[in-house]
């Protein structure tokens, strides 16, 4: 029986190394498509339906103990208000198809199961399960970085599905001043990925000792840093610098901060992609306020005063058109967060505050998940998913009070984890990351372990 209960352990670990390898690397072709809508049953949704049957057979006798923690109430909490706002949706405000509303349901059930299954291989386990797992992360950061160079250099294959006919499966090619996506679903996606490990691997850099670790490390930081200045996601570079450097700061390697930024930006500057569209942002803050200021001036300018007595010219007419076009500067990214998707969001809230339109309402892209949460589940979804957070940040406090307790990787992927977590939410206000099936996989993944492994330090289970 013992040797039964180890092997299903190495099934679970090999699981989980599993996962971590095909969610990041395995493109997003569609397998069954749904009809009316261009989102697609995967092959990475019957990998983790088969998950959920290995976590429910190997954790059945101790599945009155998985929901004991405040964190796993929480996300219960969050999925049962998910659900009543699909009801509402459906026969309320009647914004939501049946069966597509169900889809998107089950879909964020779905990614809380790597949560689950992390949290449940690393509770009460002893220092030093962690190591294989980093292994793999390098591995697979490795592999991005290939294919990233292949789709740069040598028109590999693109596979996104950043609308309804790219997600189809059709392969594209990289093109000169696109953004590179490698295995990713969007450029925007594999960024937010990098801003959740890079810190990890920058923080191991400055912990662990060895000459062949470092050099590995430091190789893997480099291919981390190159695909985030080509994938040119401003916010992204920006969540990462400050992951890392919070990060050195948890862990008191003062003298190490400015070496890890003056790196970065050194390499981010050799991205003539990512300094144009920083040097947008400048260009249109300048242009408007210049455009602004002329406008105030010639208003104040050219006042006309009558007086009694005067005989006015006649009027000349003028030899240019009366109307000329109004030059527009904006930032298109920008702009279609504030004039097309964030307002789409504020009129599904507006539609029903407290339980919001229901999954799937707000059909395309809001790049803000916060915004998407209040226009889909209202604001009882959107304080159920904080609270979530909230009690994550908990065990972050935890963890941050009592760094003492550990050591080696365990103690640079506490760290990194709790630094890369502010840095995370920060994307989420300009990303949908939430609701990205790879990173947001990836993400519960780590979190689950990042839950277990603070418990089984802190000593507090019911946190």
């Amino acid at each position: 029986m013992l040797k039964l209960f180890k092997l299903s352990d190495k099934l679970v670990k090999y699981s989980i190394a599993f996962i971590l390898l095909a969610i990041t690397l395995y493109p997003k072709f569609p397998f069954v498509k749904i009809p009316g809508t261009y989102v697609a049953v995967r092959l990475e949704d019957f990998l983790l339906l088969l998950l959920a049957i290995i976590l429910f057979v190997k954790y059945s006798p101790k599945i009155g103990s998985v929901f004991k923690g405040k964190v796993e109430r929480s996300i219960i909490l969050y999925l049962g208000v998910g659900l009543i706002s699909l009801i509402s949706g459906i026969f309320l405000t009647q914004t939501v198809l049946l069966h597509i509303g169900i889809l998107h349901w089950l879909r964020r059930i779905e990614y809380f199961i790597p949560f689950f299954i992390g949290l449940m291989y690393f509770k009460n386990k002893k220092p030093g399960g962690l190591d294989f797992f980093v292994k793999v992360l390098v591995v697979a950061v490795a592999i991005i970085f290939i294919y990233g160079l292949g789709q740069k250099y040598l028109s590999w294959p693109v596979i996104i599905t950043q609308n309804s006919e790219y997600a189809k499966g059709i392969a594209l090619r990289w093109i000169p001043g696109s953004h590179i996506n490698s295995t990713f679903a969007g450029h925007y996606d594999l960024a937010s990925f990098l801003v959740l490990v890079l810190p990890l691997f920058v923080t191991l850099f400055f912990l662990l000792d060895g000459f062949w670790t470092r050099t590995v490390l430091s190789g893997i930081i480099f291919t981390g840093l190159w695909l985030l200045a080509n994938a040119v996601s401003r916010i992204s570079v920006v969540s990462y610098l400050l992951a890392s450097t919070l990060s050195l700061f948890l862990l008191k390697k003062y003298r190490q901060i400015p070496l890890v930024l003056i790196a970065s930006i050194l390499i981010f500057s050799f991205s003539s992609n990512l300094i144009a569209r920083y040097t947008q942002i400048i260009e249109v803050f300048y242009l408007k306020t210049k455009q602004n200021l002329k406008l105030n001036y010639n208003v104040y300018k050219f006042s006309a005063f009558a007086q009694d007595g005067i005989e006015l010219p006649k009027r000349r007419e003028p030899d240019r058109p009366l109307f000329q076009p109004v030059s527009i500067f904006e930032d298109r990214s920008m702009s279609i967060r504030l004039n097309v998707e964030w307002p789409r969001a504020i009129r599904a809230f507006s539609k029903n505050p407290i339980l919001g339109t229901g999954y799937s309402s707000i059909t395309l892209a809001t790049d803000n998940d916060f915004l998407r949460l209040l226009g889909e589940v209202g604001i009882i979804g959107f304080s159920a998913f904080i609270l979530i957070i909230v009690n994550i940040a908990v065990l972050a406090k935890q963890a941050i009070k009592n760094v003492s307790k550990f050591a080696g990787v365990e103690k640079g992927f506490v760290m990194a984890y709790v630094a890369a977590l502010p840095a995370v939410l920060l994307n989420a206000f300009f990303i949908d990351i939430f609701e990205a099936s790879k990173f947001a996989i990836i993400f519960w993944l780590l979190t689950g372990m990042f839950v277990s492994l603070v418990r089984n330090h802190v000593y507090e289970d019911n946190i």
